[in-house]
């Protein structure tokens, strides 16, 4: 693979991360606004907007930094990238794990935030590990 094309293939994943990072930041905050808009008293779906929209801006911070120092990769850098994301689809795995734990316990104990908060990690944590597996997918090639 050329090196261009390689930046490429990495330009296009972080603009895909940062539209997921904004759309979470959106939904996440518009939620908490309609939420207190209507005044309701619901725990669970506060802490799910709250961390929805922490995660985005997490996100879309990691994407706007990594975007201003895209550089063309040689060889080692090709293999770098490679690694990170496969041990980037591995954590993420995690995190899904660690949002259903969280979602399970928070049941169980009939702690609704708790659901909520895990609920949020868990599809952060499926949507990167997706991103991230298509870029190795392409990466492959």
């Amino acid at each position: 693979m050329w090196a261009d094309t390689l930046q490429s293939l990495e330009r296009s994943y972080l603009l895909q991360l940062l539209a997921w990072a904004m759309a979470s930041v959106l939904i996440g905050t518009v939620t908490l606004a309609w939420i207190k808009h209507r005044n309701w008293q619901t725990v669970l779906l506060q802490q799910f907007s709250l961390h929805t929209a922490l995660w985005g801006v997490l996100e879309s911070v990691l994407a706007l930094l990594l975007l201003t120092q895209l550089s063309l990769r040689d060889l080692a850098g090709a293999i770098r990238l490679d690694r990170m994301v496969w041990l980037s689809v591995g954590l993420e795995i995690g995190l899904v794990f660690v949002g259903v734990a969280l979602v399970w316990s928070g049941s169980r104990a009939q702690r609704a935030e708790l659901v909520g908060t895990g609920g949020a990690i868990a599809l952060q944590g499926a949507a990167l590990a997706t991103l991230h597996l298509a870029l190795a997918a392409q990466l492959s090639r």
